[in-house]
């Protein structure tokens, strides 16, 4: 096994991350999304994505949200016994992810990486976000301009 560039989530902050309440951590997830992917989604996503259950799984922090996009926005929603689709991996490797740094493929057939549910919604997930420029993805882009690195104060 590799060494890698992260290190795991330490046991005791996946402890309290586990035990934190799950509807308010969809809600702000659900907000991020829409922030940072509602503006870039095709219509032909937003329409194949309209009301399905989407939950991902953060494995080692305990986290899970929940969210559906509805209209214009993704939205929270409560936890289904079987969401349409279900993404897990650990916070690692969605860091990784988001940054380019990794292959959801690669992860995947690593076992690193889990997809259940309707598999032809998770590779529409999967074929957008690889659509979509690497930078949208960089958390300093949501920060006013005056707080970001190389700006004048």
């Amino acid at each position: 096994m590799k060494p890698h560039a992260y290190p795991l989530l330490p046991k005791p902050l996946a402890g309290v991350l586990g035990r934190l309440p799950r509807f308010p951590g969809s809600l702000l997830f659900a907000a991020g999304l829409t922030r940072v992917l509602g503006p870039h989604l095709p219509g032909d996503v937003r329409a194949a994505m309209q009301n399905r259950s989407i939950c991902i799984v953060v494995n080692d922090a305990g986290l899970r949200f929940d969210v559906s996009w509805h209209g214009s926005r993704f939205v929270a929603i409560a936890p289904q016994q079987k969401p349409d689709l279900s993404i897990g991996a650990s916070a690692r490797d969605f860091l990784l992810l988001a940054q380019r740094r990794e292959d959801p493929d690669t992860l995947f057939f690593a076992r690193r990486l889990t997809m259940e549910g309707d598999t032809e919604l998770g590779l529409l997930v999967k074929n957008t976000l690889d659509a979509i420029d690497v930078a949208l993805f960089d958390p300093e882009r949501l920060l006013p301009a005056r707080w970001r690195r190389g700006s004048a104060m």
